[in-house]
């Protein structure tokens, strides 16, 4: 099955095209390090082709949610090293994925301190989960053009972490409302300067970034997460089609290892302004290979890549519970169920302790 075909992913060759998706485990400590468990969890899922990380708080003020890691200090860093070493030990690639929250957090996880974004714009109708549970949502503060060009040295600087740590790449998250994708939407962007307004405008955060990413780290070592029909956290894109291809041409100037698209299913009632089949329109206009998330199966994974639009798929929840999912996958075995009371525990319990198949 082409799902356990090997496949050529920037400078590198990975043993499948079975992509173990970054999802937020909250393991980290109060400082934002990763511990042993964090190592044996990666290490344990290292038959993936490819894993990206946990999203990794790029500085202090990037911080949304409580314990959380971070690749901004000397000892982050050192931590992040006996994951990327153990898993290459074992066989494995690994990128790491760098997060600003925005306005997706909350002054209780952050030392007091107000979530910043590119306009004094709330997220509405949900909440927030802090260490005194969940919050309303605040106004957050209206980033000035240089401090939106401070944080873009800062996602630079965090490559740069990265790669000193070990990983084989980045990704940036630019997808589920996080900073990159407050600036792309209308919902969250209502700027009139260089970054905001028009199409061109509301896309240069985005597109600066990974400017500065591939000239610090080299060609072929990023990548990038985007989900142009998720509206969540408050996130509306009104000319998606319009707005997804001039970021996706700006893209294709740049030396990429692969673009990853969230293909989240939306209100077609509601949104009908949203392509039908986002996996294949953004093929369209990429000169990158597709990696394509959200809600896949064995065989809708190899339906994907069969169609030829997606080169890899990656998958978050399945990794959790099965952490030999490529043995399963290819045996189709069956499968572990996540038990979803863990995911945020902090502690080992749904953790490291998921049961390998016994062959």
């Amino acid at each position: 099955m082409k799902l356990l075909s090997p496949f050529h992913l920037g400078n590198d060759m990975i043993n499948n095209r079975i992509v173990m998706a970054p999802m937020t485990r909250s393991r980290a400590n109060i400082d934002g390090e990763v511990g042993a468990s964090t190592v044996l969890y990666y290490t344990q899922r290292a038959s993936a082709g490819l894993i990206i990380s946990e999203a990794i708080n790029i500085s202090k003020q990037a911080i949304g949610s409580p314990l959380t890691p971070g690749i901004y200090t000397q000892s982050q860093i050192q931590a992040w090293k006996k994951i990327t070493q153990s898993v290459h030990d074992n066989g494995g690639k690994i990128y790491a994925q760098l997060w600003h929250t925005g306005r997706v957090g909350h002054s209780l996880v952050k030392h007091g301190d107000i979530p910043v974004a590119p306009s004094s714009i709330g997220i509405q109708g949900q909440k927030h989960f802090t260490f005194d549970g969940p919050k309303d949502y605040e106004t957050p503060l209206e980033l000035t053009v240089l401090q939106i060009k401070a944080i873009i040295q800062e996602y630079k600087q965090a490559a740069i972490h990265s790669i000193e740590a070990g990983f084989d790449g980045i990704e940036l998250h630019a997808a589920n409302g996080y900073l990159p994708n407050q600036f792309l939407a209308e919902s969250s962007n209502q700027r009139s300067d260089e970054y905001g307004g028009s199409i061109e405008n509301r896309n240069r955060f985005v597109v600066e970034i990974m400017e500065e990413i591939v000239s610090a780290i080299g060609e072929k070592k990023a990548g990038i997460r985007l989900s142009p029909t998720n509206t969540n956290n408050s996130i509306i894109h009104h000319q998606p089609i319009e707005q997804f291809t001039a970021l996706i041409n700006s893209l294709n100037a740049l030396s990429l290892s692969y673009l990853h698209i969230m293909n989240v299913p939306f209100d077609t009632d509601q949104f009908p302004q949203y392509p039908q089949h986002i996996i294949e329109f953004i093929d369209t206009i990429s000169e990158h290979p597709i990696m394509a998330n959200c809600g896949y199966t064995r065989e809708t994974g190899e339906e994907e890549l069969v169609k030829g639009h997606a080169a890899m798929i990656s998958y978050g929840k399945l990794f959790i519970a099965n952490p030999d999912l490529p043995k399963r996958f290819e045996l189709n075995a069956e499968l572990n169920e996540v038990d979803k009371t863990t995911m945020y525990s902090g502690q080992d319990k749904g953790y490291i302790d998921y049961p390998f198949l016994h062959t």
